[in-house]
């Protein structure tokens, strides 16, 4: 395992799996609504395809932390991606929608392991001096998956149909676990520390809880304003703060919250779920703008956001590269500010605004989180001992979709709440204008939040320092040089 080459064939394997693991994420996105005439569903049912894969992901990613310490890397990847494939398999061949839905659930369960899985292992197999280099070429796949997902999706469903979506999948997901069981060694410790069923009823109510409550809100009409909603993200909460204060409590905690005790790791990691809060909101906020007051169909919609995101996956290795060169300060601070100007420029965006000067300012943006994700969880993760590695990838990863879900919600909220109070007093038959410049005061209204958010993270990088993991004492001496 010492060798470079092993080290190659390792992150070569967790790629392969990764990507198609993730790409399928962004899948199916394309397809629900010829899925919704195929099986004459609704679209809130329909919803739950995306939805329901986003909560099982939740709901998973704490008890990664256990899995990781009861199995070796072996079992734990090859497991997780025959789960994978299963799920893969089942939609593949679903004859109705419960049955698509639950392919689609197993494949959540093994997507959702998966990353903090790759992360653990890749934090043990590569010392901190490079990590940004091997984060990078792995956020590669993280970012770059997803953004040709709905791009690759459309021709699949147009030339070949919905199943297809499914049927491409399996073989690759098969190569994977064949490569894995021939190449793949096993990395770090299995010390089997106890479970504690109650901590991951709390974990899993907690945040499955949040995910779905903060989901439904940005999707109804009623919002936070909802008495449902209300009462399910009440009891998440309360599950939620039972659980911390229980981890705190457990000689072996399931998700050891004390990681936030180190200053970089708890500084990262805050970045990261704004950053993931902004990205999120924009790619639902953004589309629907440009379909809406800007007029242009979904395809060119699609097309016009491509650039940003395909530059968001591919600058990934070389802000990693720059990382382990220059630290976190050089990279965050500027990317933050870039960050920050470019939410005041869609907090001012009309209906009359160049084309060529919203694809420029979608290209800023993820550019700017190219130069932020990465180097602030890699910053954050590099300051913990080995024995929280697990741990501190199972938090960061759990705080994932809950940003996501928090964002679109609040973003969408801030919105159509700002369209309401702007068509107020105006005449029951709104003409499109109207409805257009409605839509466009909402927009404002929930870019001048995330503008605010921007601001935070300037703060918050003003405050970073290159992190030093105790496990590693060389590394000042390596950063000095």
């Amino acid at each position: 395992m010492e060798t470079t080459q092993n080290r190659k064939i390792i992150l070569a394997t967790f790629m392969i799996g990764a990507f198609f693991a993730i790409l399928n994420e962004t899948l199916l996105n394309i397809a629900l609504t010829e899925l919704m005439d195929v099986f004459g569903l609704s679209a809130p049912t329909v919803q739950w395809l995306a939805t329901g894969f986003m909560l099982v992901m939740g709901v998973l990613m704490p008890i990664s932390a256990l899995l990781i310490q009861w199995f070796t890397t072996r079992q734990m990847f090859i497991g997780v991606m025959t789960i994978f494939l299963i799920g893969t398999t089942i939609a593949a061949a679903a004859l109705n929608f419960p049955m698509l839905l639950t392919g689609r659930m197993i494949q959540a369960v093994g997507t959702g392991l998966l990353i903090p899985v790759i992360m653990n292992a890749l934090l043990l197999l590569y010392e901190p001096a490079v990590r940004g280099r091997i984060m990078g070429t792995f956020g590669l796949v993280i970012m770059f998956a997803p953004a040709i997902g709905p791009t690759l999706s459309g021709v699949i469903v147009d030339f070949l149909g919905w199943r297809w979506l499914f049927i491409t999948v399996i073989p690759f997901a098969l190569f994977s676990i064949i490569f894995a069981w021939k190449f793949l060694e096993n990395v770090g410790e299995v010390t089997r520390p106890k479970a504690d069923p109650l901590s991951i009823l709390l974990s899993s109510v907690g945040i499955g809880g949040i995910v779905y409550g903060f989901s439904s809100a940005g999707e109804t009409e009623a919002g936070f304003t909802s008495a449902s909603i209300l009462g399910i993200l009440a009891v998440a909460v309360i599950s939620i703060t039972w659980f911390v204060f229980r981890q705190l409590r457990l000689e072996e905690p399931l998700l050891d919250v004390r990681v936030f005790r180190y200053p970089s790791y708890a500084r990262g990691i805050a970045i990261f779920v704004i950053v993931i809060m902004a990205m999120f909101a924009s790619e639902i906020v953004m589309p629907m703008y440009l379909q809406g007051p800007l007029g242009y169909s979904a395809k060119i919609a699609g097309l016009l956001l491509l650039p940003g995101a395909l530059l968001n996956g591919l600058m990934s290795p070389v802000m990693g590269t720059l990382f382990d060169k220059v630290g976190p300060r050089k990279l965050i601070i500027p990317g933050t500010i870039v960050l920050t100007g470019v939410m005041f420029f869609f907090s001012r965006i009309t209906p009359s605004i160049p084309t060529w000067s919203f694809v420029l300012a979608y290209i800023l943006l993820m550019l700017s989180i190219s130069a932020i994700m990465m180097p602030s969880q890699t910053n954050a993760l590099n300051e913990l001992p080995k024995h929280l590695y697990p741990h501190g990838t199972a938090i960061a990863n759990t705080l994932q979709p809950i940003g996501g879900a928090l964002g679109v919600s609040i973003f969408v909220s801030i919105m159509t709440q700002g369209q309401r109070n702007y068509l107020d007093g105006e005449q029951a038959q709104a003409g499109s204008e109207l409805m257009n410049e409605a839509m466009t005061a909402g927009v404002h209204q929930a870019y001048w939040f995330a503008l605010a958010l921007g601001v935070i993270t300037v703060v918050i990088a003003l405050t970073i320092k290159w992190a030093v993991s105790p496990d590693y004492d060389t590394e000042s001496e390596q950063k000095q040089a």
